[in-house]
């Protein structure tokens, strides 16, 4: 079954870490956006119903609940296995979550990132732990259990003690999944570029050397096991039953459509972009730029070995890639049980290298 993503690039601040194609646009833009949306939506072909629907951006869960329905309404398959919502933490309502629920959804991605205030206001994040505890207590409440928080490894300032504080409230809102991603240094967020050129704001100079953001990680991976949260995909934790079933259909090449600004989709044989901007998709005619075959071999090992599980060799994968699997197989990057292949922990680590050598072996 298919899934569909829908892209609200609209924030109310740009995170000084975020290398996302969203931002702070003026309000007007908003009924434009939203405009130029359902017309995208309602010009697919649906040659399926989807299973899942993820709302994803910017900050989708600032939306008005009109627009929230608006958007949902034209896309078939309700209800939806699952339907995720991002959402800012910090000021969730009873009544807002009742809205999300009616327009369908039924899991909330909470961009947490820290629960040290000193952590969040470097990066231009306005919540607390204790707000996110009641963001948490409204969506339970409210009868929204599937809550994921995203946590970074790498903040400016971030120590190993500021780190473990906040596993310490992973433990105690227990949510049944958690995202840790290890900070990503590009010219695409504010950080990233000031870190490139050594500069000084936006803390650059205070984030963590890359072996200790390493050491965050798989502190991690340690405590959140500990929890009940097994790691199913590199940055991707889950009890049982938890795991994210849209986000599983990238890793698994599933197919799935795509919506808005800079919004992917992949139909099975072939993959295509919309244009990335905010200006370029409200001009565009079709922002779909033009379609590219998949190179399905080569990306099932770029995508399947995100996987903890790994994924199954065919006759033509051991054929093609026989001495780069010997090759980490010996460096104690991959690890072998039968016909299945999956990267070790020490893998995980060194995974790009990994991916690379597949991709060009």
């Amino acid at each position: 079954m298919a899934g569909v993503y829908i892209s609200w690039p609209f924030c109310s601040q740009k995170c000084t870490y975020c290398n996302f194609a969203s931002g702070v646009f003026p309000r007007a833009a908003e009924a434009q956006y939203l405009e130029r949306l359902l017309a995208e939506i309602r010009r697919q072909r649906w040659a399926w119903a989807p299973e899942t629907v993820y709302l994803g951006g910017g900050t989708p869960g600032s939306m008005p609940a009109e627009t929230l329905a608006a958007i949902l309404a034209p896309v078939p398959g309700r209800p939806w296995r699952e339907a995720t919502l991002e959402a800012a933490p910090g000021a969730i309502q009873s009544e807002q979550v009742r809205a999300w629920r009616e327009a369908g959804v039924n899991r909330v991605s909470l961009g947490v990132q820290s629960f040290e205030e000193a952590e969040l206001r470097r990066t231009g994040r306005r919540h607390t732990a204790e707000s996110v505890q009641s963001d948490v207590a409204v969506l339970r409440g409210e009868g929204i259990a599937e809550i994921n928080i995203d946590l970074i490894a790498g903040l400016p300032g971030q120590t190993r003690e500021s780190w473990r504080r906040s596993l310490d409230w992973i433990a105690r809102l227990a949510p049944p999944h958690v995202s840790v991603y290890m900070l990503e240094i590009d010219e695409d967020s504010r950080l990233g570029s000031e870190i490139l050129q050594s500069g000084l704001r936006f803390g650059a100079p205070d984030v963590p050397a890359e072996e200790l953001i390493v050491d965050l990680y798989e502190e991690a991976v340690e405590r959140l096991a500990a929890l009940g949260l097994a790691r199913y995909e590199i940055s991707n934790f889950a009890r049982p039953g938890s795991e994210s079933a849209h986000n599983l259909k990238y890793w698994r090449l599933e197919p799935y459509a795509g919506f808005g600004a800079d919004a992917h989709g992949f139909d099975g044989q072939t993959r295509y972009q919309n244009v990335e901007s905010m200006a370029a998709y409200l001009a565009a005619e079709d922002p779909r730029l033009e379609a590219t075959p998949a190179r399905l071999d080569e990306e099932r090992f770029f995508v399947g070995l995100r996987l903890m599980a790994g994924l199954e060799l065919t006759a033509e994968d051991e054929a093609r890639h026989a001495a780069a699997i010997a090759k980490f197989v010996k460096e104690g990057l991959l690890e072998r049980e039968g016909g299945r292949v999956r990267l070790t922990s020490r893998g995980v680590l060194l995974s790009n290298d990994v991916f690379e050598a597949f991709l060009h072996d």
